[in-house]
């Protein structure tokens, strides 16, 4: 409990007055004999009036709490939290509501006023922005009640424990669901036309058509028909694609709100929405992260949840990465060929190792690297020089990116894709690279 606004303001007063009353008699004014008793008297009544409001609002009882909080909330974007209050008095009672919230999560709206009445339920809200992925706890909610006579104002704290997750910022895709593939495609600059006649897989017999090729007639059904009877393809569906995420210290570079590593969740979240609405079947691997985990590819719309669940709780970590270790533990996992997307952030001493270790991979399973690139190194290539700072900042900056690059042109020499990506464009460019051999039937 701590004293008000006008209890502070009233004690000032009277200590205002006490000054005045001392200093006027030395000046030689004369005051009546009445003011010093006069004085005592307002100090004494303000004293017991303090005193029995600090009683009654001891007394007072504390205004109930429930909290409306979402059970998943997206890393990174605001969401609302709601607040209901309800006390049992008969008056009016105006009070300060603060929520005690995790340490990584930004907020917007708090502490707020709120004016309760008698026997009516009092709700509004407050948004919140997570900053990091994981399961996080809202203890409680402080109260600061006013008393009676708003002399006095007391801290109450009202144990409201509520849980939430926060997953990646894939919350935007859901409102896709309602709307074609197609188009939502569109949205992301990239497009899946529908292909016939030159996929992998059988759709269906028909009529030999101007355009069809001889490798696609049907002999037996033309000899039935005695007329030519072509064969139609779709592309195939039963694929599998795993995701090989590195969890090293390669990933904690953060241009933005967010680190590479949760751009490269992101990332591989997109696409596993991508395929898994076109009939594949995803999966995913970590490594170099305290606790490597697996998740076996499978087919479905509804396994994307079973993702946010396996990463929502993901970290990086200050290891290197092992890509050798990782790639042998994957190809004693995953035996049937699929489409392995290793998304890290290469740098210049991943050499040898990296390079032996994908052409093990590459003989059982088709491979794509996504190498994530700073931002910072793209804006200080094209900073004017203008100081010997700036310039041993570019002249560093531009050998890295060369060596990188030498890297990249290696590996790519061995027959291995190296997508390079800024980490806010590493999902739609998945996306592209992932239709562009679905419809090219290289998967």
């Amino acid at each position: 409990m701590k004293p008000s606004r006008l209890l502070l303001g009233l004690l000032g007063g009277l200590l205002a007055l006490a000054i005045i009353l001392g200093s006027l008699p030395l000046l030689g004014i004369k005051l009546a004999a009445t003011l010093q008793p006069l004085w005592w008297g307002l100090l004494l009544a303000l004293l017991v009036l303090a005193s029995l409001d600090s009683l009654w609002l001891r007394r007072l009882p504390t205004p109930r709490v429930q909290r409306q909080l979402p059970g998943n909330l997206p890393l990174g974007r605001w969401s609302e939290v709601r607040l209901s209050l309800h006390h049992e008095l008969r008056q009016p009672l105006s009070v300060q509501v603060f929520d005690h919230l995790p340490a990584q999560m930004d907020f917007e709206f708090l502490p707020q006023a709120v004016a309760l009445r008698p026997g009516e339920q009092t709700e509004f809200g407050y948004r919140v922005r997570p900053l990091k992925r994981g399961h996080f706890r809202f203890p409680r909610c402080e109260l600061l009640l006013p008393s009676p006579l708003r002399l006095w104002q007391a801290r109450r704290f009202i144990d409201q424990a509520s849980e939430t997750r926060v997953y990646p910022d894939f919350a935007r895709l859901y409102g896709a669901q309602l709307m074609a593939v197609d188009d939502w495609l569109s949205q992301l600059g990239v497009r899946q036309r529908p292909r016939r006649g030159l996929g992998l897989e059988f759709h269906q017999l028909r009529e030999f058509r101007d355009g069809d090729t001889l490798r696609q007639i049907d002999w037996k059904a033309t000899a039935r028909k005695r007329t030519p009877i072509a064969r139609e393809y779709q592309d195939e569906r039963d694929q599998q694609i795993v995701f090989l995420v590195d969890c090293g210290r390669s990933m904690r570079s953060q241009d933005d709100d967010l680190s590479h590593f949760d751009h490269a969740l992101n990332a591989c979240l997109l696409l596993s929405y991508v395929a898994l609405r076109q009939g594949d079947a995803v999966g995913m691997a970590t490594f170099a992260s305290d606790q490597d985990q697996y998740l076996a590819p499978l087919k479905g719309p509804a396994h994307i949840n079973s993702l946010l669940n396996a990463v929502y709780a993901l970290d990086s970590t200050r290891r290197p990465a092992d890509y050798a270790a990782a790639i042998n533990q994957l190809l004693a996992r995953q035996r049937r060929r699929a489409l392995v997307v290793l998304v890290t952030n290469l740098r210049d001493e991943d050499d040898e190792e990296l390079l032996g270790a994908i052409k093990r991979l590459g003989r059982q399973h088709r491979v794509l690297i996504a190498s994530l690139r700073e931002d910072v190194l793209d804006r200080l290539r094209h900073t004017p020089v203008q100081d010997f700072e700036q310039a041993l900042a570019y002249c560093g900056t531009v050998d890295y990116l060369n060596d990188r690059a030498s890297l990249h042109e290696r590996l790519q020499a061995h027959g291995v894709p190296v997508l390079d990506a800024r980490p806010a464009e590493l999902g739609p460019e998945l996306v592209s690279r992932y239709l562009a051999w679905k419809k090219a039937g290289v998967l």
